[in-house]
């Protein structure tokens, strides 16, 4: 272990993973809600729009969850077709209203077929790479616009997943410092992969913790299997630290 990195990465997980953190991420808009369907779906919602500008990011989720009047769970078990209308003008960037219509659906579908998120994603606790996967097969099970397949991620065919593992994070980690939820039981931290983008992989390439240089699934292994020699109970734990680096302290 390089304990000059290792106490780089805990310095900066201790400084970001704060309260104070919340309200510039769109982690914000699950903590608007308290029950646990309202947090995960929420959660859901706006990790999948989670790219471009994180104002951008964090109003548009506000505009979702207040287009189902600011109750996600029983919007998604009672909604009528008229209620569906009311999402014709939602767009971010490229997600659009079509594609918000059709989470809605599918979202009801998995809560009734499937028995929720935490469900779907726990047939493989042990394995993020297969629980995506399979994640998205479920996702898109029933009839769906072909469009809205780019906006769930698949390890599978070398996507980073860098959304879905984020939204994993925020629902499995149980750190108690009141950012992560940690409502979710059937996955536990340890097998976390850690989120991937731009930002996060030039700040892990400059610490020497990922050599590969594209930011895609194997680099997620690769990076997470580094962090794991740092904590191997909760490797994505310096999520907070890379994201901090490269976005707040322009590393």
């Amino acid at each position: 272990m390089n304990q000059e990195i290792y106490n780089l990465l805990e310095e900066k997980y201790n400084q970001f993973n704060q309260l104070e953190f919340i309200a510039s991420d769109p982690i914000s808009i699950p903590h608007l809600f308290d029950k646990k369907e309202d947090i995960e779906i929420a959660g859901f919602l706006v990790a999948t729009i989670a790219w471009g500008q994180r104002k951008s990011i964090i109003n548009n989720g506000k505009k979702m969850v207040e287009l189902m009047d600011l109750a996600p769970y029983d919007f998604i078990m009672n909604h009528s077709e008229n209620d569906l209308k009311r999402l014709g003008k939602f767009v971010h960037r490229t997600f659009n209203s079509t594609d918000l219509t059709f989470f809605m659906q599918s979202l009801h579908h998995i809560y009734t077929k499937h028995g929720g998120l935490e469900n779907v994603f726990a047939l493989y606790p042990n394995d993020m790479k297969k629980s995506i996967h399979h994640f998205k097969q479920v996702f898109f099970e029933i009839e769906h616009p072909k469009r809205t397949q780019k906006h769930i991620a698949d390890p599978l065919k070398k996507s980073s997943a860098k959304r879905i593992n984020m939204y994993l994070r925020w629902m499995c980690r149980k750190d108690k410092r009141g950012v992560d939820f940690g409502i979710w039981n059937a996955i536990e931290p340890t097998n976390l992969m850690c989120p991937l983008d731009v930002h996060s992989g030039n700040v892990a390439r400059k610490l020497g913790l990922l050599n590969r240089k594209q930011n895609d699934w194997q680099a997620v292994e690769e990076l997470t299997s580094q962090l794991r020699i740092f904590d191997k109970n909760d490797p994505v734990k310096y999520d907070f630290s890379l994201f901090g680096l490269g976005i707040f302290e322009g590393f």
